[in-house]
């Protein structure tokens, strides 16, 4: 190996082109982390309204079971997807805890 190619500088075009490439993925980055904000944003903004419409929703569905003499049906299926969430949730923190305490 020869003593100059350890010390050269790399050419203008490349220190250029290197910058370039730095800059447009720092840039893009930057994008996708706004783009991602403002994404979380609105789904933040927006949950007030979709509780509000998921509870109206209820109501009208009970009055309509009422109306028909029917079980309304999200009461079913909100029952069964609340019991496996408790469920999932407590198994996960069961599964933390004793790997916790392993530690």
């Amino acid at each position: 190996m020869h003593p100059y190619l350890i010390t050269a500088k790399p050419g203008r075009i490349r220190r250029t082109l290197t910058a370039v490439r730095v800059w447009t993925v720092r840039l893009l980055a930057l994008a996708v982390m706004t783009v991602l904000g403002a994404a979380v944003l609105t789904v933040r903004c927006a949950r007030p309204i979709v509780n509000y419409v998921a509870s109206r929703a209820i109501y009208l569905e009970l009055w309509a079971a009422q109306r028909i003499g029917r079980p309304p049906v999200s009461g079913l299926v909100g029952a069964g997807i609340t019991d496996e969430f408790v469920a999932e949730f407590h198994r996960a923190r069961r599964s933390a805890t004793a790997t916790g305490s392993a530690s």
